[in-house]
């Protein structure tokens, strides 16, 4: 199905980077980031930002970036719910307000096939502007290409990086008799639900806010390991298939152990559930460690567990999230040059640890095995064992059309936990509409790249 698509992209992808860093290595000697820069000086460029973690790390290290090349950053932070309508606003009115593109991973296939980002093999092979230490093949695989790669090409360099973990209450897990969390959903629900759904509080939340919350993390995060999946390989729907029902099914009988307005929980009310004691597990992005290992903003930090996501019939398939950096193609030529330079350095193996340290989450393989940096964050284990081990590139498809897809999910899957309507009749009506919006797809008429 997917995978195999999936593997092949791959093998495609890293044949092109080994291409473009034969190029890159053999940039001139000597190379360092102020004389890149120097042609730039006096520069100015905006990034668009998220309120997130990895964001404010980000701007914790943007003086030294301006101090080395005298290029000046700056950002604006908007909400994610409104962000991909504000870029878009950008790229189609041509007003060029952002030089550095913020790139979900359901959005690079949209703005790769639009051309509202330029092709980073612009940068990386011009000597005067590739760091040789640029290292493409030191990010997660999967990361590069899930995030910043579109039909071969990429676009974005790996940023604010993600994959769902389990986090757990370790105390109230024991006090329940238990010594460590569920292997499975379904000895999660078999065992766990039981005997931690009680006194007013519960055993497991699951975010399902009506939006992309709902559709991606809530809906998507059980399908798959239970062998479902959104489209087959012709791009018709497969949420009728038994796999994808079993795990929706599934979904509506787990909600007995899930605080009674779970459908109105977005991420910030799944966390602090977890962070002041109300439910015992979360299935949650990683970045959040910061704000449940935090005594400001939780009341477990003793108590806190992290592991990778539970198992299904079909194994581990953890939902995959995040963002990459990338250049607006609208903008001056000295503009993308300079946004460049602060994707590059920002992003490098040499400022990795920086970052993570500051709280972001990087994408480079090298933080994942330093000792010192998984003393300090137990949870980049587990992270690191969910890309290398199970990582789904396709989690939410990253063709154009997801937006318009995750909105009916998004409807129907409320509509579904609510129980307003069956789980066979919502998953008829959402195959209905994906059938009309991927209707050139199945007709031939756009390649089938997911």
């Amino acid at each position: 199905m997917y995978l195999r698509k999936s593997l092949l992209i791959t093998f495609l992808v890293t044949a092109l980077l080994m291409l473009s860093l034969g190029v890159v290595v053999q940039a001139q000697d000597g190379w360092n980031l102020t004389d890149a820069a120097a042609p730039y000086k006096g520069v100015e460029i905006k990034a668009f930002f998220l309120e997130r973690p990895g964001y404010v790390a980000a701007e914790q290290m943007i003086p030294e970036f301006e101090e080395l090349t005298g290029i000046k950053v700056t950002w604006d932070t908007t909400p994610y719910e409104n962000s991909l309508e504000k870029q878009t606003l950008d790229f189609t009115g041509g007003t060029a307000q952002f030089d550095v593109v913020l790139v979900d991973v359901v959005w690079v296939g949209n703005f790769g096939a639009n051309g509202w980002v330029v092709p980073l093999e612009t940068f990386y092979n011009d000597p005067a502007l590739a760091d040789p230490e640029l290292n493409l093949e030191g990010f997660f695989p999967i990361l590069l290409e899930s995030f910043g790669t579109w039909d071969g090409v990429v676009y974005g360099l790996p940023f604010d990086n993600y994959s769902g973990l389990l986090y757990y209450n370790k105390c109230m897990l024991e006090d329940a008799g238990f010594d460590g969390p569920p292997d499975t959903w379904q000895e999660l629900y078999d065992t766990y639900g039981p005997a931690l759904t009680k006194d007013g509080k519960y055993a497991f939340a699951l975010q399902s806010k009506r939006g992309e919350t709902q559709s991606a993390d809530s809906f998507m995060r059980m399908i798959w390991p239970f062998g479902g999946s959104l489209l087959k390989d012709d791009f018709t729907g497969n949420l009728s298939s038994p796999e994808s029902l079993a795990g929706l099914k599934f979904r509506q009988d787990l909600m007995k152990y899930m605080p009674p307005d779970i459908v109105s929980f977005d991420h910030d009310e799944t966390v602090q559930a977890l962070a002041q004691g109300q439910v015992a597990m979360i299935t949650e992005w990683s970045a959040f460690y910061a704000t449940l290992a935090n005594p400001a903003t939780s009341t477990i930090t003793d108590c806190l567990g992290i592991t990778v996501e539970p198992a299904g019939p079909a194994g581990r398939r953890p939902a995959l999230g995040g963002f990459s950096l990338a250049v607006n193609a609208s903008t001056s030529p000295e503009k993308q040059a300079a946004a460049w330079l602060f994707i590059q350095w920002l992003t490098s193996e040499a400022k990795a640890k920086e970052y993570a340290e500051r709280g972001g989450v990087s994408g480079r393989t090298s933080v994942y095995s330093d000792p010192d940096m998984l003393a300090k964050f137990p949870h980049y284990a587990g992270l690191a064992e969910s890309w290398e081990k199970y990582g789904n590139a396709v989690f939410r498809p990253r063709f154009p059309e997801w937006p318009a897809i995750s909105d009916v999910i998004a409807q129907y899957g409320t509509e579904m936990m609510l129980g307003s309507i069956s789980v066979e009749d919502a998953v008829a009506r959402i195959e209905a509409q994906m059938a009309t919006i991927l209707k050139d797809y199945t007709d031939g008429l756009l390649p089938k790249l997911q």
